[in-house]
């Protein structure tokens, strides 16, 4: 029988109106976050990772919301070409990572090959004991360059992850989301259990540790998850430029072009 993951039942669903008030809230925080990391020149590595259905698409989401794509953007890395293969494991990571004033939001990291890539076969059991061993140190050479590294595990239980499969199969407006290695989590759950504990076990350092979200309540784990991101940094107020909305000057004889000229949208609304 599957093992479920231990939580605490207790945590009732949080409210939607308790939600949305202070994630809006904790979003004009992120984006006093984001005007610091700007200013200071700070680099911000955030990395999500989990089980299948666990939260971490939402939740980048809503961090992301209210960003400015030119400072903060999400890696979402597809499976490696042919070449990449033959690189460093690391070396295709390190090429997102960010520069001064930004942040970069892992979808999925490196971690993959602490996961998927060694339950399902896809590397060999060398190239994952040397991802154990060096994954560390990659990770203390990012902190000790001042990289800013935070790393969140979403935690799921397995009914709440079959529920949450079965709805996404009957959306058509979520079924993408869907994939036949999403449903090979549900069969290999307690491999990826142990490939989760032994990834920890090696991974959980001084220098870069990882923080394990709850996320049965999507809604608190969203919320959970950016308040501790917000609090684990030293960001401050960034006075805003002084900007005013100029005077419209008076016209110079412009005319436009006669409207039969150029191509409209159709009015779709109008037949609503």
């Amino acid at each position: 029988m599957a093992q479920k993951e231990d939580r605490d039942d207790s945590a009732a669903r949080l409210p939607r109106k308790t939600y949305e008030q202070e994630l809006l809230r904790l979003q004009t925080e992120l984006v006093r976050l984001q005007e610091w990391v700007r200013a200071e020149g700070a680099r911000l590595v955030v990395v999500f990772e989990g089980r299948d259905a666990a939260g971490k698409g939402g939740t980048i989401k809503r961090v992301a919301e209210y960003l400015n794509p030119r400072i903060a953007r999400i890696a979402a890395l597809p499976r490696p070409t042919e070449r990449q293969r033959t690189q460093w494991y690391f070396q295709r990571y390190v090429e997102h990572l960010p520069a001064a004033g930004e942040i970069v939001l892992f979808d999925r990291s490196w971690y993959n090959r602490a996961g998927v890539e060694h339950v399902m076969g896809f590397c060999t059991q060398e190239e994952y004991q040397l991802f154990l061993r060096q994954c560390p140190v990659f990770e203390r050479m990012l902190v000790e360059d001042g990289i800013l590294l935070r790393k969140y595990w979403f935690s799921v239980s397995d009914t709440e992850q079959q529920e949450r499969f079965r709805r996404r199969l009957e959306d058509p407006l979520r079924r993408w989301k869907l994939s036949a290695m999403d449903l090979a989590s549900i069969t290999h759950w307690e491999a990826y259990s142990r490939a989760k504990d032994e990834m920890l076990a090696h991974t959980d350092t001084r220098e870069a540790p990882w923080y394990v979200v709850e996320s049965d309540d999507k809604r608190r784990a969203r919320l959970n998850t950016i308040a501790h991101l917000l609090g684990s940094l030293p960001y401050r107020d960034v006075p805003p430029p002084v900007l005013r909305l100029p005077e419209r000057p008076p016209s110079t004889g412009y005319t436009r072009p006669s409207r039969e000229l150029q191509t409209y949208v159709p009015d779709h609304c109008a037949r609503l």
